[in-house]
């Protein structure tokens, strides 16, 4: 029997906002985490940020990672549109050089970019170097859901309370993501790169608010053989209350309810090579879960960025009982608790 790939959802819940929404603090963010499967180059995050107060005018970020830890990133603000197809449903959601098109709900999609870039290293960024060459970046990538969405707050109890009656919701905004497979081509000046792999893609549509935000890892990948995972954890908080901390497997056909029982939290902006193995806690035991990171971005963080924790955004060679695949991993820490 095949495996829904809506889970459920009304597949309109997948199409953009079609005009500007009322609230003026309402967000529409989407966005995509790609890996080669042979771990040669990866999208570690592109991205569109939209907030109705200032609707024509979005965030993009778009990363490319390489294992020497070059890293070929765009971090503006530009100019967006939100363009409605003939039947009056918005399907395309642009800002500057980047467009994302659902072209069928939680089954197909497709990433565009053309524009200049920054020619710069993870290390660079990591000391929020921003100084650098410009280069032409073209990306194009196609990709098939292969797992149902996972909404947070929706597997656990404890998950569900925090995240519609405690903090969680106002962090993490209500949004979906689903495991992915990718094919697609990135052209850095004269240099191209065709590729198949994975990915994640993520849909978020609400208000949020990350003021006070104390860290996080979010860490997800699909293996070959059609198993995954996927969860979000924050550390625990300052003021002794509960956290957050949510995951799932994916058999292949189930969603299974799990938790983040080792995290790999983030402690330094290593740009590749770091341990990052985790352990996911179910009902029918332990899965443990290898991870090195391989390429990534990063942001400084500090008060001249809006999110103010360090962040990095990495690709992750992970292995399972044998088999290895590519995945992502972000994670995000207060900079005065990073160590040197």
């Amino acid at each position: 029997m095949a495996t829904d790939l809506t889970g459920g959802m009304d597949a309109a819940s997948d199409h953009f906002f079609a005009a500007r929404p009322v609230d003026p603090e309402m967000r529409e963010s989407v966005s995509v985490w790609v890996s080669d499967d042979r771990g040669v180059i990866g999208l570690p995050r592109l991205g569109i940020e939209a907030v109705a107060s200032s609707w024509e005018r979005r965030g993009v970020q778009v990363n490319v990672g390489f294992p020497d830890g070059r890293a070929v990133v765009v971090r503006e603000a530009a100019e967006g549109a939100s363009p409605l197809d003939a039947d009056g449903v918005c399907r395309r959601f642009t800002a500057g050089g980047l467009e994302f098109h659902h072209r069928e709900p939680f089954a197909a999609l497709a990433v565009r970019y053309r524009g200049d870039a920054l020619d710069t290293t993870a290390a660079a960024l990591a000391r929020n170097d921003l100084d650098g060459p410009r280069v032409r970046l073209e990306v194009d990538v196609e990709l098939r859901c292969a797992a149902p969405p996972w909404v947070p707050g929706t597997l656990t109890e404890e998950a569900a309370e925090l995240f519609h009656h405690g903090f969680a919701g106002a962090f993490i905004s209500p949004r979906y993501e689903q495991l992915c497979t990718a094919a697609g081509s990135v052209r850095v000046g004269g240099d191209e790169w065709a590729f198949t792999g994975t990915g994640l893609r993520i849909h978020r549509q609400g208000r949020r608010d990350t003021a006070g935000f104390w860290g996080h890892c979010w860490p997800s990948a699909l293996f070959p053989s059609g198993r995954g995972f996927g969860g979000l954890a924050f550390p625990e908080r300052p003021d002794g209350g509960p956290t957050f901390n949510e995951a799932y497997l994916f058999d292949g056909g189930r969603m299974i309810p799990a938790v983040i029982a080792e995290a790999p939290w983030l402690r330094r902006l290593q740009p590749f090579g770091e341990d990052v193995s985790l352990t996911l806690r179910t009902a029918e035991g332990d899965v443990r879960i290898e991870g090195t990171t391989v390429v990534s971005s990063c942001m400084a963080g500090g008060t001249h960025h809006e999110f103010a924790p360090a962040l990095q955004q990495a690709g992750v060679r992970y292995a399972w009982d044998g088999e290895v695949t590519y995945g992502m991993l972000e994670r995000s820490i207060p900079v005065a608790q990073l160590e040197e």
